[in-house]
């Protein structure tokens, strides 16, 4: 498995768009946090650019890549490896090469403008929501044979995630708002990996009008510590899940 790793590392150390990731993002983060001398208001802006960015670069990237090297995964399994390892090791090769990137990008900048918890969990989220990503990514690649179909599928994941599901989530509220619907709404806000990184934030932040709806139910009903706690362990279940589910699928797949 190290091996693997090490060349996939090797291969997407020379590619731009990892290059030019990691520099919009710092460019992003320098001119947002340089700007606002409030340090909430500069951590909040800086979180709805990783929310908008990671999420959609993330999970398309991962896609093509693994699309792209259909290729070497084919020379591998000629090779007496089992394919849970080979797949595991093209995935850890990838996510961390995007979380270097945004380590980069996004935590030079924190480092050099601020510091403090909510800064960390900023950088935390945004590694969280990178491997989330890229492990559904993986999924997408097992599920579709055809590359354009799994980069429609990821385009689709992507936008319904950082998009529609807001918008799902409030119709469902104006729908049931008559209702005691504040404890079913946590658990629906679990099943969006980015809301969860949002939440994850804003509970450190400590600004009311800053905390959202979403934020202020976690505070409510959790607490930060117990709220930071639980979204922590869905993210890990984020990452988790669509890993084994790859496994098992690519176990049968016919390439």
């Amino acid at each position: 498995m190290k091996t693997i790793v090490k060349y996939v590392m090797l291969d997407l150390v020379k590619n731009k768009t990892i290059i030019v990731y990691a520099i919009i993002l710092g460019l992003l983060s320098v001119s947002v946090l340089s700007m606002d001398s409030n340090s909430s208001k500069g951590i909040l802006s800086l979180l709805n650019i990783t929310l908008l960015f990671v999420p959609i670069i993330g999970i398309l990237f991962s896609t093509i890549y693994f699309f792209n090297s259909i290729e070497f995964t084919e020379l591998l399994l000629a090779q007496p490896i089992k394919r849970k390892t080979m797949l595991l090791a093209q995935y850890i090769a990838v996510a961390a090469a995007l979380c270097i990137a945004y380590v980069l990008g996004v935590g030079i900048p924190i480092a050099i403008f601020y510091s403090g918890l909510a800064a960390f969990t900023l950088l935390i989220s945004g590694l969280f929501l990178t491997l989330i990503f890229s492990a559904l990514a993986l999924l997408i690649f097992v599920l579709f044979k055809d590359k354009t179909k799994g980069i429609g599928a990821a385009i689709i994941v992507a936008l319904f995630f950082t998009l529609l599901f807001d918008g799902l989530l409030l119709s469902f509220i104006y729908s049931f708002s008559e209702y005691p619907i504040d404890k079913p709404l946590l658990g629906l806000i679990s099943l969006n990996p980015v809301d969860l990184g949002r939440i994850l934030v804003l509970l450190q932040l400590d600004v009311a009008v800053m905390m959202g709806y979403s934020g202020a139910l976690f505070k409510k009903f959790m607490g930060s510590a117990t709220g930071s706690i639980y979204t922590v362990i869905c993210m890990i279940f984020w990452i988790i899940f669509p890993i084994i589910m790859s496994a098992r699928i690519f176990r049968k797949k016919d390439l």
